[in-house]
């Protein structure tokens, strides 16, 4: 953990400290267990900006401490809108991921990772840097105890065509089917002719951690948010289960890829 890091941690429980509160009061405050605060305030979880912005909001900071999360973002090589959630990646045992759009992170092959960031959106100092993060969070899977990895996908996924790259989705989606012969990955389609369905809102993943509390990440064409307000993750929970529902089962999901596969061939 990095100097910038300890520091703000040190701010946190100092904060504490003077307002005279155990870790338990001074999450009741801001809405979090007080398992949460001391997993915060010793390393185990980074602070979110969600967390920050309950301190900042409930005890009137002047955004001091959102303030200090942004400068540590700034400060960190890692693209600011990913280094949060790596860090959960990285400790969870189960992760539930539903894309609309794209491919996981996770099963991306790297022609298809560089595929996702075309468009001008990205310089190309950025996009290298961006695909070699994607690739190296990638080796998780491949740990002697990896997370159990549950994706959903929207069949959409698997038709959209990558324009001036030929043989790129029939390679992708043979790394898909690949992925989903480990027994630490399942791997769901959403079939077309489910029509209108509660995912269409937007992708998002949960995470689970080793002590049972789980932590969701969506994003957008602006940012990425981590959530870890209890109620929100509840009602993602919701979500995820009624997406998952009408998701195929695990083998009838490889043999519609395969297909689709042959027809990128």
């Amino acid at each position: 953990m990095g100097t910038a890091t300890n520091y703000v941690l040190g701010e946190l429980r100092t904060f504490r400290a003077q307002l005279g509160l155990s870790q338990d009061d001074f999450g009741r405050t801001i809405g979090y267990s007080g398992s949460h605060v001391s997993s915060v305030e010793t390393g185990g979880r980074p602070p979110t900006r969600e967390y920050m912005k309950a301190i900042d909001d409930q005890h009137d900071t002047g955004e001091r401490f959102g303030r200090m999360l942004r400068e540590l973002a700034r400060l960190d090589a890692t693209p600011a809108w990913l280094r949060e959630w790596i860090e959960f990646e990285r400790d969870a045992t189960t992760l539930r991921w539903f894309e609309l759009a794209y491919v996981p992170g996770l099963l991306q092959t790297e022609r298809y990772a560089r595929a996702t960031l075309a468009g001008g959106r990205f310089t190309a100092d950025e996009v290298e840097r961006i695909v070699a993060s994607r690739l190296e969070r990638q080796a998780i899977l491949g740990r002697d105890r990896p997370p159990q990895l549950i994706a959903v996908v929207d069949e959409a996924v698997l038709r959209r065509p990558v324009l001036d790259q030929p043989g790129l989705m029939a390679e992708q989606l043979d790394h898909l089917v690949a992925a989903a012969t480990q027994e630490h990955v399942q791997l769901h389609v959403v079939p077309a002719d489910a029509g209108m369905y509660l995912g269409l809102a937007g992708q998002f993943i949960i995470a689970e951690l080793p002590d049972g509390t789980r932590v969701a990440h969506a994003d957008n064409q602006l940012s990425a948010q981590i959530v870890d307000a209890s109620i929100d993750i509840a009602r993602l929970a919701k979500t995820w289960e009624i997406v998952r529902n009408e998701a195929l089962p695990r083998r009838q999901s490889t043999v519609l890829i395969k297909e689709v596969a042959k027809s990128w061939t």
